[in-house]
C-alpha cells in the first residue's frame, strides 16, 4: 500500500453535525454532486451564495464539485485506479483543465476567508472548522492526484485530519467527521512500519478494525457523508477480498443515485467479475 493512497482518500466530502442548521441549498447541491451533476450543483450553490454570503461551507462544497468534476474527467475515480498501487503512484503527468483549477483555488481561498472571519468571532464555530477541514481535504486530493505533488499534499492531509479530530472533540456526534479518521486508520494501518513511522497523524493508530467501525458509523448515521462512506467501504472491501460486500454497497448507491454513471459502471464490473469467478 502506497503513501499516495493515503493522500487520495484522507479528505472528506461535505459533512455536518446533526444539530447544525444547514441551508436547504447545500443539501440539494450535495445531492447533485453525488449524482455527478456538477453543473446543477454549481447552479444551486450560486443561489446559496446569494442568500448566505457569509457561509464558508458553500464555497467549500463548490471546491469539492470542481475537484470531483476533474477527477471524473481524468478517469481517476475508476475502481482499477484504487486497486492498482502502480497507477496511484504513477508520476505520469495529467492535463488539468486550467479554468477548473483557477475556479477551484478561488473557491478554496473564499472558504478560508469566510471561515477565518467566523473563527475570529467564535473559535469553536463548527461550520468554520468544518469548512477548513473541507478546504484542506480538497487540496490534498487535487495536489496528490491531479498536480502529482504528493509530498506537498501530505501537509494538507495532516491539516484536514487535525480539523476532523478537533471537530470530534467538540461534538462526538458529528458522525460525518469519523470518515476522515476512519480512512486514515485503514490506510496508515496498511503501510509498512518504517513508512508508518514518518506518516503520523493525531489520534490515528493504524487499526483496520477501527477503520471499518468508523466508516460503518458514518454510513449508518452520517447526515451527508453516508453515501461517500459506502463508496470508500466498497473500495476497501475490494482491496480486502470482500467483493460481495462491495457489490451490495454499490447496488445501494446506484439505486439512490441513478444519475451517477460511475456507480452503475463499477457495479456492472464487480458483478461481472463475481460471475466469472475473478474476485
Amino acid at each position: 500500500m502506497l503513501v499516495l493512497l493515503l493522500l487520495v482518500l484522507a479528505a472528506p466530502l461535505p459533512s455536518f453535525a446533526a444539530d447544525i442548521q444547514v441551508h436547504s441549498c447545500i443539501e440539494e447541491a450535495l445531492d447533485r454532486l453525488y449524482n455527478f451533476d456538477f453543473t446543477g450543483a454549481h447552479r444551486i450553490l450560486d443561489k446559496h451564495a446569494a442568500e448566505s454570503p457569509d457561509d464558508p461551507i458553500g464555497p467549500g462544497v463548490r471546491a469539492a464539485a470542481y475537484l470531483f468534476y476533474e477527477l471524473d474527467r481524468l478517469a481517476i475515480l475508476e475502481s482499477e485506479f484504487f486497486e492498482d498501487d502502480k497507477k496511484i503512484a504513477s508520476k505520469k503527468k495529467l492535463k488539468p483543465d486550467p479554468e477548473v483549477r483557477r475556479n477551484l483555488y478561488l473557491a478554496l481561498a473564499e472558504t478560508e476567508r469566510l471561515a477565518t472571519a467566523r473563527l475570529n468571532q467564535d473559535p469553536n464555530d463548527i461550520n468554520a472548522l468544518f469548512a477548513l477541514c473541507l478546504k484542506e481535504g480538497v487540496l490534498t486530493d487535487y495536489k496528490a492526484l491531479v498536480e502529482k505533488r504528493g509530498l506537498s499534499s501530505l501537509k494538507n492531509a495532516r491539516a484536514s485530519n487535525k480539523h476532523a479530530v478537533r471537530l470530534l472533540k467538540a461534538d462526538p456526534e458529528f458522525y460525518d467527521a469519523y470518515l476522515t479518521t476512519g480512512v486514515n486508520e485503514y490506510l496508515i494501518g496498511s503501510l509498512p512500519f518504517f513508512v508508518r513511522w514518518f506518516v503520523r497523524m493525531d489520534g490515528i493508530k493504524g487499526s483496520k478494525k477501527q477503520a471499518f467501525a468508523n466508516l460503518e458509523l458514518v454510513a449508518a448515521k452520517g447526515r451527508y457523508l453516508g453515501p461517500f462512506a459506502k463508496i470508500l467501504l466498497s473500495i476497501i472491501c475490494l482491496r480486502e477480498g470482500e467483493p460481495e460486500r462491495a457489490r451490495v454497497l454499490l447496488t445501494e448507491l446506484s439505486r439512490r443515485y441513478p444519475e451517477n454513471p460511475l456507480l452503475r459502471k463499477e457495479l456492472a464490473k464487480v458483478t461481472e467479475k463475481l460471475r466469472r469467478g475473478e474476485l
